[in-house]
């Protein structure tokens, strides 16, 4: 097993200190935030909306469950949890952005949602949650953000129940040879050029796009997920592994 967290020395493809790769993600979410749907349809075509729904599909989101969606500020999975369960369960919506968590309660008034979810400021590494809290854990195209994924890990695995679910659902360098070549001419090349056309901020695109690239591969976290403490880990290919959903079991 390699040395832990080896994605905190990495902002892209630029080399940073420990301890300073979180606040540059923060200030790359700061200027996305108003704009993120946008971005996510750059990054997927669009995809990214049916990616969410075999998310939770896969969740299996029930009333009674006390359900933590992490990274979640815009509220994507947290909606369509609260849709699934007719809005019984417990959504809790922790994102380290305010501005992030801004926009997701803006889109859940304008769904009509004035309750049932909390909106909370954390950061992924250190949940202001106590142990066995949850019974599902999500986080979508979060996770290769974060600056210590071992320690998020271990956070998940800490505030889940026994039996309860870890999911993650995330953009993966592990795409499909046929696809590979096409697919990181796209990141590489046309992303950027999109965010610098279509949104103004051609850096936060060169990020996110290299982001992939730093991305470990599908079976590199499914053992960094077990060395966490989670169990029955699998996960499952989309889109030739363009994204892929992981999950594991809290035991």
């Amino acid at each position: 097993m390699p040395a832990p967290n080896p994605e905190s020395q990495w902002f892209g493809f630029r080399r940073v200190r420990p301890g300073e790769k979180t606040g540059l993600v923060k200030d790359v979410f700061d200027k996305v935030a108003g704009r993120y749907d946008l971005m996510n349809d750059l990054m997927s075509g669009g995809l990214h909306r049916l990616w969410k729904d075999r998310l939770v599909s896969l969740m299996r989101p029930q009333p009674g469950h006390a359900i933590l969606d992490v990274a979640g500020g815009t509220g994507d999975i947290a909606l369509r949890c609260y849709a699934r369960t007719q809005g019984k369960a417990a959504i809790t919506v922790c994102d380290y952005n305010p501005a992030m968590l801004q926009e997701g309660r803006a889109k859940a008034i304008d769904h009509g949602i004035l309750s049932g979810m909390d909106w909370i400021e954390g950061n992924a590494e250190e949940l202001p949650f106590p142990p066995r809290s949850f019974d599902l854990y999500s986080i979508a195209f979060g996770l290769r953000n974060v600056a210590r994924i071992d320690k998020a890990l271990q956070e998940a695995a800490r505030v889940l129940r026994p039996g309860g679910r870890f999911y993650c659902l995330e953009f993966s360098p592990g795409v499909h040879p046929a696809l590979k070549p096409i697919y990181e001419h796209y990141c590489m090349t046309v992303l950027p050029w999109l965010g610098d056309h279509v949104a103004n901020d051609r850096g936060a695109y060169q990020y996110l796009a290299e982001s992939i690239q730093k991305f470990p591969p599908q079976p590199v976290l499914a053992a960094r997920m077990e060395q966490a403490g989670l169990s029955q880990v699998k996960w499952m290919d989309m889109t030739g592994g363009i994204a892929v959903i992981h999950s594991g079991w809290k035991v």
